[in-house]
């Protein structure tokens, strides 16, 4: 697996600031920017569209990473990548099949990734882990920011990273959901590589520029 990267979620940005704080978190090293969409269907809450990602196009050089937490998946990616997002993740939950989706994402020169709830079990992405650069461990029920990390995350971070190291080392382990600095640790100690944090990065007393670097200090690369 490569270094870790932080990958703040936006969803847990003052969007009246949020130029200027994507410009912070990338100041304190931020590898990505993760991008929340949700439908109020697969999740009962609404949030950002593709203009979003068109307004902080010209902002960052950093990859916009979209999380489809959507229904219809298919239906979102041209509006995104005319936008100008680089990767798309969403969940096998949606997808009876995945493949042709993670094809079709792949045709349009961009990375993918699969997305698992808390409840679906890891071996449920063994299938599709060649195909795919990115496999994302829910640790909280999608839909809202600022939720408690779940307890039983890192035994699943774990199967999943073994999984990885099994059927393709090179794809990335992310974690998303009650990351901050005291389980930031817990999910690279279980194998993750990737950390998407929110509040623990925008609402930190220090800043996000700060909260970036200190996250990436406090988790060993």
């Amino acid at each position: 697996m490569s270094n870790l990267a932080i990958a703040p979620s936006i969803l847990a940005a003052d969007f009246s600031r949020l130029g200027d704080l994507v410009r912070e978190v990338e100041k304190g090293g931020a590898n990505r920017i993760h991008v929340d969409v949700m439908d109020g269907h697969f999740v009962p809450n609404l949030s950002m569209g593709a203009v979003v990602v068109h307004g902080l196009r010209p902002v960052t050089s950093l990859p916009l990473e979209v999380h489809l937490m959507v229904e219809h998946p298919s239906l979102f990616l041209e509006g995104f990548v005319k936008a100008g997002a680089d990767s798309f993740i969403f969940h096998i939950e949606v997808q009876a099949n995945p493949l042709p989706l993670i094809r079709s994402i792949r045709a349009m020169g961009k990375r993918v990734g699969l997305a698992i709830n808390p409840a679906t079990p890891p071996e449920s992405l063994t299938p599709y882990l060649t195909e795919i650069d990115l496999a994302l461990c829910m640790t909280v029920w999608p839909g809202f920011g600022g939720q408690a990390f779940l307890p039983n995350s890192p035994e699943r971070i774990q199967k999943l990273a073994g999984l990885i190291q099994q059927h393709n080392p090179r794809c990335e382990l992310e974690v998303d959901g009650g990351v901050d600095f005291k389980t930031a640790p817990l999910c690279v100690s279980a194998g993750a590589n990737v950390l998407v944090a929110g509040t623990a990065i925008f609402a930190a007393a220090e800043g996000p520029e700060a909260a970036t670097r200190r996250l990436t200090e406090l988790t060993p690369k």
